[in-house]
């Protein structure tokens, strides 16, 4: 160890001016650099690199306070989720982590249940606490924000808020057409919560899709969900309303994953093999569909990546202070997997 780190591990931490001794160069040329200053392009390349290998080399640490009050900047982002546990929103705060540790910005999280009250509690606690914008996860805008923001998933247009979409229509093509072509014609939904918010556009999507390939959905066989559980207890109790209503369906598409992965057990105590009896589609491609048994066949968002993508933008409005793009689209991609078969025949037309 140097006499410069020794005598500065002696101090708890490597300060700013012990790597300006070390390299022999002004306190405030080190700083130009290490905090990327605009002054510090007019540092000769080699310079710069020296500067910054012996940062690494002492294993300088910048005071993040002090960066905070000479940039008067939090470098904090506020995260409203529906619950920390939900699997949707796991998926999503994890790109969001990745997305935050790589721009050296904190995240904050707060939980809004689907309650608009709770929400508006979160967002002026994360103000308060000096979060410089906002990501909403799975909550319908009703306004803008005093921040800058973006909302996993978007919908409607609120000035400084990009929403991040899903094309709600080519996954209801997937997963549709799937069923479809595996010969099954009476096919169950499930239906989102209505504050969920891509509940609408999802069964929009739906609607859309069986007119243009002529098929009927059966309103017999729509079930609405009235719960925002997230774990599989969001659609086993309507398994199990499916099964006693008699009512003969051979396929069944779930409002999410979750909603999927209760129904199949449900179907299972009823007697009913999935995919043999009953195929199941669901949706999103949480982790844990892979790994159910059977593996659940669904349609994929690209969660981490729209959680990276919120952070990207975000940061880049709150840093550039320019435009927010309106919308930012992805694609679904269906993912087939264990949980969907051929129709039984004698169900066939």
């Amino acid at each position: 160890m140097t006499k410069v780190k020794k005598a500065a591990a002696q101090n708890g931490r490597v300060t700013l001016k012990a790597v300006a001794a070390h390299v022999g160069l002004s306190a405030g040329t080190v700083s130009a650099v290490l905090n990327d200053a605009p002054s510090a392009r007019h540092i000769p390349k080699p310079t710069r690199e020296r500067i910054i290998v012996a940062a690494r080399k002492l294993d300088y640490r910048p005071n993040f306070f002090a960066r905070s009050l000479r940039k008067r900047r939090s470098f904090t982002i506020g995260v409203i989720a529906p619950e920390i546990g939900d699997s949707y929103a796991a998926s999503i705060i994890a790109g969001i982590e990745a997305g935050a540790r790589e721009k050296d910005y904190f995240f904050v999280t707060g939980v809004h249940r689907h309650d608009r009250s709770l929400f508006d509690r979160c967002v002026r606690l994360l103000l308060q606490r000096g979060a410089e914008g906002i990501i909403t996860v799975d909550f319908a805008l009703e306004h803008s924000l005093p921040v800058p923001a973006v909302a996993i998933p978007g919908h409607g247009r609120h000035e400084g808020v990009t929403k991040i979409t899903l094309d709600h229509h080519h996954a209801a093509q997937l997963a549709l057409g799937h069923v479809a072509d595996l010969g099954h014609r009476k096919i169950a939904i499930f239906r989102g919560h209505p504050r969920s918010s891509d509940s609408h556009d999802r069964w929009t999507g739906l609607r859309e899709v069986a007119r243009e390939i002529g098929f009927e959905i059966d309103p017999e066989l729509v079930i609405q969900i009235d719960s925002t559980d997230s774990t599989p207890n969001l659609g086993y109790p309507y398994g199990k309303q499916l099964i006693e209503t008699k009512r003969p369906f051979t396929a069944l598409l779930a409002y999410n994953d979750v909603s999927a992965i209760g129904a199949i057990r449900a179907f299972q105590e009823a007697g009913r093999n999935v995919p043999r009896d009953i195929s199941v589609v669901g949706f999103d491609d949480i982790a844990a569909a892979a790994f159910h048994y059977p593996s659940l066949t669904t349609v994929r968002q690209p969660l981490d990546r729209m959680g990276q993508l919120a952070v990207e933008t975000l940061i880049d409005r709150i840093e550039s202070e320019g435009e927010a793009p309106a919308e930012l689209a992805v694609q679904p991609e269906l993912v087939v997997r264990e949980s969907t078969g051929p129709a039984p025949r004698s169900s066939r037309d």
